[in-house]
């Protein structure tokens, strides 16, 4: 059974080297039924909204199991979050969902499958700096990317949700076909 492992939203604003000069990257899990609008978690921000956010990128989701590929190559701790997400789902493969997938997060939330995400050095700063050099090409090349989410119907979702995948579209493209990888 796919599920709902947690709900994040940004804990606080941190400074980055980027251009925007803060980012919104660190996220961490909520307690409790957490709002999801048109324009993702409520009480969530993004501090580069060119970027991050808006109606196609509204949720961020990312896999337990590509989390723990991350984790043990890394030898540190990844928890709901670290990627930025505001969804850590499991038993979902993520990655290969395809295009204009749906799916169904408790009794109510429906989300729609747009996109890939796409690293950026935000992100490799945010990984460990000069400790990770190259982690942009390296969180490419392994292909475990993440999938941005549109709300379709909003409501209330929670940790332990269980996450049904109501429409696959044929002749979609693959959320992996999809990607334009920035190397």
């Amino acid at each position: 059974m796919a599920r709902l492992l947690a709900v994040c939203v940004v804990h606080q604003l941190r400074p980055d080297a980027g251009t925007i000069g803060v980012t919104a990257i660190d996220k961490r899990p909520v307690e409790g039924p957490v709002r999801v609008g048109p324009y993702g978690v409520y009480a969530d921000v993004q501090a580069d909204r060119k970027h991050h956010g808006g109606l196609d990128k509204a949720l961020y989701a990312y896999a337990h199991e590509d989390a723990e590929f991350w984790a043990a190559e890394l030898g540190r701790d990844v928890p709901p979050g670290w990627f930025g997400e505001n969804l850590r789902v499991e038993g979902i493969d993520v990655n290969a969902a395809l295009i204009g997938e749906r799916w169904r997060i408790g009794t109510r939330v429906e989300v729609e499958v747009t996109m890939p995400r796409t690293p950026c050095q935000t992100f490799a700063r945010w990984v460990g700096g000069d400790d990770e050099r190259g982690w942009v090409k390296r969180f490419s090349r392994e292909r475990r990317l993440g999938a941005y989410l549109r709300v379709v119907v909003g409501g209330r979702v929670q940790a332990g949700d269980e996450i049904e995948v109501v429409r696959r579209p044929v002749g979609a493209p693959g959320l992996l076909d999809a990607y334009r990888d920035p190397a």
